[in-house]
């Protein structure tokens, strides 16, 4: 197993991510699939282990909880999460903090995340009538919190004005970070602001939810003629080794296949060459099919609506490649008379467009695409109800 160093402390450089567990055919945790894999995790080097208030409706602390404490508390690292990111009617730390203490049965935490700071939970993090920061800042010195960060799919901006109010506290910050997000979310830029202020970096969806697992049929002969006994997955885990910024990489791993592919990929470093970079750059390039926009801003001026195009344009890109909440969230976010749906088609920004984009007819096919999916306040709902539902039956 790789490790990289955190303070006083020795991490695996690949970690044991807990939101997409093997169920049984009613959708509950399957105990036993999970207990062998956390237990071939553990004696094969893994020691940081990923879990969170809402994965699993509440019952992925529980399990995670049971399944760890049959090792001696002093050899592994736990790390959860407070969900200020979900939509509620108000938020009480010291409550969700304790009954986490409980479901996992430890009486203190290694890592400790503020989940998803993003566009629509940074005002609850900053609230004063809430004490979120002040509480957890407590539990650290208590010693219930070993080390405090946070979790975040907001844009750079939302992630600059976090750390401008709170970067002291902030020991590390975990962000969606992949080959293909680099250019996609921009996460080259969240990397360097990270980087510069001297903040680990811990890694999400290292291969996008599975998608970085299977590519197009060119792009996967090419990685198997140039690694043959190794997974299309392991490319995006070892492209993530090169990135001296990065402590850990949390896998959330579902079945003893993807957890022995992974612990195979972090035997060892084998760094990428430059050929091989190539061929993730090639494959990048066919997995993007976006709207050439430069970020400008020369559109925004002149906007009625003032609509921030060149983001609602970034959330346009990611959706066409994949559909996914944490992009959508983010439209979720802006009062609603300034999202895409309010655009005129009045065409002046595409006047000013240097890279001449039909504008409105992005925001138009953008705002078909955001009505088909889930809104995130209503799956924010939906988990706190399961986390009631929960409590209730206990």
């Amino acid at each position: 197993m790789i490790y990289n160093s955190f303070k006083d402390k020795s991490l695996s450089a690949l970690a044991f991510g807990a939101m997409r567990l093997p169920v049984d055919e009613n959708g509950k945790i399957d105990e036993k699939h999970t207990f062998d894999m956390v237990d071939i995790a553990y004696k094969s080097g893994i020691n940081y282990f990923d879990t969170a208030y809402p994965y699993h409706g509440g019952m992925s602390e529980i399990v995670m909880g049971k399944a760890l404490s049959r090792y001696d508390r002093s050899t592994y690292y736990l790390a959860t999460k407070f969900p200020g990111h979900q939509i509620s009617s108000s938020y009480n730390p010291k409550e969700i903090f304790e009954e986490q203490l409980a479901k996992c049965g430890v009486e203190y935490f290694d890592f400790y995340l503020l989940h998803n700071v993003y566009e629509n939970s940074i005002s609850v993090y900053m609230d004063e009538q809430w004490g979120i920061l002040d509480y957890f800042v407590e539990q650290k010195r208590l010693g219930k919190i070993k080390h405090l960060g946070f979790s975040t799919h907001g844009g750079l901006e939302t992630i600059k004005t976090f750390l401008d109010y709170c970067g002291e506290h902030m020991e590390f910050c975990q962000i969606q970070l992949n080959y293909l997000d680099w250019s996609l979310q921009d996460a080259k830029a969240k990397y360097e602001l990270l980087e510069g202020r001297g903040i680990p970096v811990f890694v999400m969806e290292p291969v996008r939810g599975g998608r970085l697992a299977k590519l197009d049929e060119q792009s996967e002969a090419a990685m198997r003629a140039a690694r043959p006994n190794d997974s299309i997955a392991s490319w995006a885990f070892r492209w993530l080794q090169e990135l001296p910024g990065v402590t850990t990489t949390l896998s959330g791993m579902s079945n003893m296949e993807q957890t022995m592919d992974n612990l195979k990929t972090y035997e060892g470093r084998k760094p990428l060459s430059q050929s091989e970079k190539q061929i993730i750059a090639e494959a990048v390039q066919k997995m993007q099919s976006s709207v050439p926009c430069t970020s400008c801003k020369y559109c925004i001026d002149g906007c009625p609506m003032s609509i921030n195009i060149p983001m609602a344009i970034s959330v346009y890109n990611e959706l066409k490649f994949s559909p996914s909440v944490n992009a959508s969230m983010r439209i979720e976010a802006i009062p609603e008379q300034n999202r895409p749906s309010a655009c005129m088609s009045c065409g002046a920004c595409t006047k000013v467009c240097p890279q001449n984009i039909d504008i409105p007819s992005v925001m138009s096919d953008l705002t078909e695409r955001l009505a088909k999916m889930p809104r995130w306040i209503d799956i924010s709902r939906e988990r706190e109800e399961a986390a009631k539902k929960l409590k209730h039956n206990k």
